[in-house]
């Protein structure tokens, strides 16, 4: 009796798996075969691409010494497959192949398709997440235990599933909702750090943290040398750099890239394993960086961070005192304004009514009580210009002065792919080729967060005299640069009392400005008996591989004695000699347009150069302010309308079938005297 009670309860488990299997894995293991990395060449096979015509790509060309500055082009955010997320994507590349994709050469995505720059690159930083330097050395090793073996094989085994596995493992902070609490606005708390020991790769075997640690820095040590390696003075620059990843709920992001300069760099990477909050950050580089070596950090993501990144709270729920500002306004001069996870400008319903805001804006507002995974105030730059006027008031100093670039945060070892007409995805074989960018196989359910919340990424410039490492770095610290979705749009923006409107007929408008004026990052301090307005000279020219332009706008922040403060946007100057309305200050609609079929531009709208010099009629030497720039492009199709038109198929409604490429100018601060 016993005999087959045992065999029917033994029955009854068997059967039990067997239904855990056909309900649960079996559908996880389908879906990871539809992303896997060994089943791409059949999706690949779906697509056409010889329906979407793409420039033939240019070579290198190295620029001559410029005391007026040159413009030079650059990625400030990628991953190789020594980040852990990018392996479990599928992707293979090595730093060595991205900086050779940087400087031109073509590269195989994960899905198959070809990847390849119009136009190489002038510099590069590889910035890899720190949290997992060490790990993938580790796992190379012949010495594992079981424990050990299997959590490398999670890490190393690609698939959509894997990578979500590893999301749902990160620390949940889910507190209370609040329903007093004004929507949008950051709620302070208290995190609890990740540390070495909470590896399990780490955590036991032989060794355990101590030869973690001795990995992480012979990997860092590495990876400073390939930097060198690749450096080619004049011609090509790379930085030693890394990704510092601290966790936040809801996969938001309170990230930052670490960009060194000098010959004597830190023999550790510091991570979020190590310290628990950027203040800490920066004050163990200031410690371990220096005699030779110099950094800062860009913040990316910030419409992500969930309203943390311009509060006054740090990410384990301390608040900033005035030595911690200190320190963030001598290591941040510069803000990653948009990327492929969305644009972090400003959106709509979040403290702004300006409507180029909607501009790959991937999160909607905030409902009351919610605690992520929407739109925070303070998650937007314009919003951290203006609390930085706020606290100049209270330090007497302005902590967020920073200027503004753009990268890709690819994760395909591709720096500074951000071309509509070839996105080749960022996650692997999860996003390439185009059938799993659009999900669009026979059957499935038409959803998919890549074509709703990621754009193609953007680029970083930086005026500076000559392509090495010092001019570059100094350009980045002097905050001489900006930021565009793509294209390389030519844009200067100075600002003085020492030039007038004439500036626009004078043969050499950049030697006047420069002599008389401060560019973009700069800051204008006014007398006491200042009135009236300082010129501003704004110029940008087309970039002939993309689309004319259509017109600039001034974005100008103010503070009121209340302390209260304020925006305004405005057009300045419109193509095809177009006016200004004077009630709307818009230009009028030039009729340019695309034919989506083909992606080929229709009408004659548009110019490849604008140029203006303007004053604020509005303008108050008391206040403190800050004036920034914008140039829209005429529309092109955005990459979810190619790879429809590989595809054969209607680009999808959910997301707008073009966009108006642009570019961000850095800052100028008007300082008033106390």
């Amino acid at each position: 009796m016993l005999k087959k009670i045992l065999l029917g309860l033994a029955a009854l488990v068997l059967l039990a798996v067997a239904a855990v299997g056909w309900i649960v894995v079996r559908p996880i293991h389908e879906l990871a075969g539809e992303i896997s990395p060994s089943t791409a060449a059949k999706d690949y096979a779906e697509q056409e691409d010889n329906r979407v015509q793409i420039p033939t790509p240019l070579e290198l060309e190295p620029r001559a010494y410029d005391p007026l500055k040159n413009v030079y082009w650059g990625e400030l955010h990628v991953h190789t497959s020594e980040s852990l997320d990018a392996v479990l994507f599928g992707t293979t590349a090595t730093i060595g192949d991205a900086y050779r994709f940087a400087r031109g050469e073509p590269l195989r995505s994960p899905g198959g398709e070809l990847m390849q720059l119009s136009r190489p690159l002038d510099f590069v930083a590889i910035t890899d997440h720190a949290e997992g330097f060490g790990l993938r050395t580790r796992c190379g090793g012949t010495d594992l235990g079981l424990l050990e073996w299997l959590n490398c094989w999670i890490m190393e085994t690609p698939g959509f599933t894997t990578a979500m596995f590893l999301q749902n493992r990160q620390t949940r902070m889910a507190i209370d909702p609040d329903l007093t609490q004004p929507a949008g606005m950051y709620r302070n708390r208290t995190r609890s750090p990740r540390r070495i020991d909470d590896i399990p790769i780490c955590s036991g075997g032989k060794g355990g943290p101590e030869r973690c640690l001795r990995d992480s820095s012979s990997d860092w040590a590495r990876y400073i040398e390939l930097a060198d390696r690749h450096y080619e003075p004049g011609v090509f620059t790379t930085f030693a750099a890394y990704e510092f990843s601290p966790v936040l709920d809801g996969a938001g992001k309170h990230h930052r890239n670490v960009i060194f300069n000098g010959e004597d760099l830190p023999g550790h990477a510091i991570s979020s394993l190590d310290v628990d909050n950027a203040v800490e950050l920066w004050r163990g580089l200031e410690e371990t960086c220096t005699d030779d070596c110099d950094f800062l950090t860009i913040p990316h993501n910030m419409n992500k961070g969930w309203g943390l990144f311009y509060s006054r709270h740090t990410w384990d729920g301390g608040t900033y005192s005035e030595d911690d500002w200190r320190v963030r306004m001598r290591r941040e001069p510069l803000a990653e304004m948009y990327q492929v996870k969305g644009a972090s400008e400003c959106a709509l319903g979040v403290g702004a009514t300006d409507e180029e805001c909607a501009f790959e804006q991937v999160l909607q507002p905030c409902e009351q009580s919610q605690e992520n995974g929407c739109a925070f105030e303070t998650s937007f730059a314009r919003q951290g210009l203006k609390i930085g006027m706020q606290l100049n008031r209270e330090l007497g100093f302005n902590p967020l002065t920073f200027g503004f670039v753009a990268a890709t945060d690819g994760h395909n070892a591709n720096p500074g792919d951000a071309e509509e007409w070839d996105f080749p995805g960022k996650a692997g074989a999860v996003s390439s080729p185009a059938l799993r960018r659009l999900r669009t196989r026979p059957g499935s359910e038409p959803h998919n967060q890549i074509l709703t919340d990621h754009g193609s990424g953007g680029l970083a410039a930086v005026w500076a005299e000559e392509n090495t490492r010092d001019a570059i770095f100094a350009g980045m610290q002097r905050r001489e640069a900006y930021a565009t979705s793509g294209p390389r749009i030519l844009l200067r923006f100075f600002a003085g009392w020492g030039f007038d409107g004439a500036i626009v007929d004078d043969r050499n408008p950049v030697a006047v400005a420069t002599e008389s004026g401060v560019p973009m990052g700069g800051v204008l301090r006014p007398e006491t008996e200042q009135v009236e307005s300082p010129t501003f000279f704004v110029w940008a020219g087309a970039d002939w591989m993309s689309a004319p332009l259509q017109r600039i706008q001034v974005i100008k922040g103010w503070i009121d004695a209340d302390g209260e403060t304020h925006e305004s946007v405005r057009d300045v100057v419109c193509a095809d000699g177009l006016e200004v309305d004077p009630n709307t200050l818009r230009c009028p609609d030039n009729r340019a347009s695309v034919d989506i079929s083909s992606c080929r531009p229709s009408g004659e709208g548009g110019t490849g150069q604008l140029m203006m010099a303007w004053q604020d009629e509005d303008f108050d030497a008391s206040q403190d302010a800050f004036y920034y720039v914008r140039v829209i492009q005429n529309p092109t199709c955005r990459w979810s309308t190619y790879d429809a038109i590989r595809l054969g198929i209607e680009p999808d409604p959910r997301v707008p079938a073009t966009i108006r490429e642009r570019a961000w100018s850095s800052p100028i601060w008007i300082d008033p005297p106390s």
